[in-house]
Order: C-alpha cells, then structure tokens, then sequence
C-alpha cells in the first residue's frame, strides 16, 4: 500500500517537450530552453568522448545502438512503473521488458522509499529563466533534508566517480528550484537499480554539493560558447548519455 505523504508546496509550471536539430527543449511560458541533460551531453570531457569511441569501435556501432536503446527503454518503463507508484495510479506491463522493469521499481521503492519523508512533487518540471530547463523524478525531503531525487536503471552496479553527470543533473534542478521556489535545497539523491535488482543509493550533499555548483555551471557556460561562437546549438549524442560498461573500455 502507498503511504507516502504528499505536501503540495509548490505550483509547478507544466510544458512542452520537442527535439530541435537534436536537442531536447522545453517551451515553458513561451520560452524554449535547452535540457540539462542537452547541456550535459554538448560538453563531455574529452576523456569521456574517447572512451565512448573506443567502447563503440570495440563491440561495433549496431551493438553499441542496441545497448542504448535497450537500457533507455527500460529505464523509460521503470520511470513510468515508479510514478505509477507515486501518484497512486498503478502501471501494469505485462511484457518481458515489464516484468523486469516492475522488479527493478519494487528494488527502488522497498530500499530506497523509506528515507522519503515528504513528496512536493512527481515529474517535477523546473527551469532557471533564460537558462536551462529539465524535470526531475521527484522532489521532496529525504532523510529530513529539502532535496531532488532521481531515479535510474544502470547495466552494472556504478562506482560514485563514473556518475558525475547524474550529480550535475542533481545540483542543476535544485539551483532552478531554488531559483523559482525561493527554496535552499542543499541535497541530490539519486536511486539505482540493475535489471538483476542490485540497489545503489547516492547522496550529494555538503561540500561535494557545492562544488558540483560550479561545475555545473562551467560547464552551462561552456554550452553557451559554443552556441555563441557558431550561432547554433553544439551537437550531442541525441541528448542522451551513453552508458558503457566499465569493463569494456
């Protein structure tokens, strides 16, 4: 049965989502704005971008796609089963795919759901005016923190270090949050599960926090060089983070 408490404190905007010249944008209050998760994926490291070439030139560019799509589409089922959860209109898939996406959302809620205190909103859209755009699984307070939390499927368990672009992603609804809410959301908690049901949970906070402040918004105003000095958008990888398995590079 579903006992999370609900506090609706805050009106949050709905929108419009669209890829243009393969970007994805939100168009909130008339105003189009680039995804985090655009931003993130036009400004990898280089040492990323490499070691997805060379991932994608060792198991070849149609096992590479087949990878993607397979965990996007999973992940994209388990979203919709755990929202299903949380607003108390449950989803049924009775697909393979489903069947697997149900256990992975049951691993989330049974490990990670009991620390959620509070629910302020699911599929929370927020935008920073004249900057970026994005919606986040869920915010809240977690732990007896103000927080955003996001759920994700991943492969193979992760260590904290190959994640960073989940963490930005974290710091990048909490500053527009902020922003718009008039709030101080200090904490990101992301929920992990493996299609065979190994749980992760990570929380940024404090210092690390913080720091991840800046970097995100380096790497907000390296997309927005790019953009300036070509006049266009910086080309992606289809908006979307590639995952590689660590042990193929």
């Amino acid at each position: 049965m579903n006992k999370l408490k609900w506090n609706k404190r805050f009106k949050y905007p709905t929108s419009t989502r669209a890829l243009i010249n393969d970007e994805r944008i939100y168009d909130i209050s008339h105003e189009k704005l680039p995804s985090v998760t655009t931003i993130l994926s036009a400004t990898q490291p280089q040492d990323k971008l490499d070691s997805i070439a060379r991932w994608k030139a060792k198991v070849g560019e149609n096992e590479a796609e087949r990878v993607k799509n397979e965990a996007a589409n999973r992940g994209t089922t388990m979203h919709s089963i755990l929202e299903g959860y949380i607003t108390e209109k449950p989803i049924l898939d009775l697909t393979e795919r489903g069947g697997e996406a149900h256990s992975m959302a049951k691993t989330i809620i049974d490990k990670g759901f009991p620390d959620l205190e509070e629910v302020w909103g699911s599929e929370v859209v927020v935008s920073y005016p004249g900057l970026y755009a994005g919606a986040t699984d869920l915010a809240g307070i977690y732990m007896g923190r103000d927080s955003i939390l996001d759920f994700k499927q991943s492969n193979k368990p992760k260590k904290a270090e190959w994640i960073t672009d989940y963490k930005l992603q974290m710091v990048a609804y909490a500053m527009a949050h902020d922003f718009v809410h008039k709030t101080e959301i200090e904490q990101g908690v992301i929920l992990m599960c493996t299609p065979d049901n190994f749980f992760q949970r990570f929380i940024i906070n404090g210092r690390e926090f913080r720091e991840l402040r800046w970097e995100w918004l380096s790497r907000l105003d390296t997309y927005y060089s790019k953009r300036g000095a070509s006049g266009e958008a910086p080309q992606t990888e289809s908006g979307n983070f590639v995952e590689i398995p660590k042990n193929e590079v």
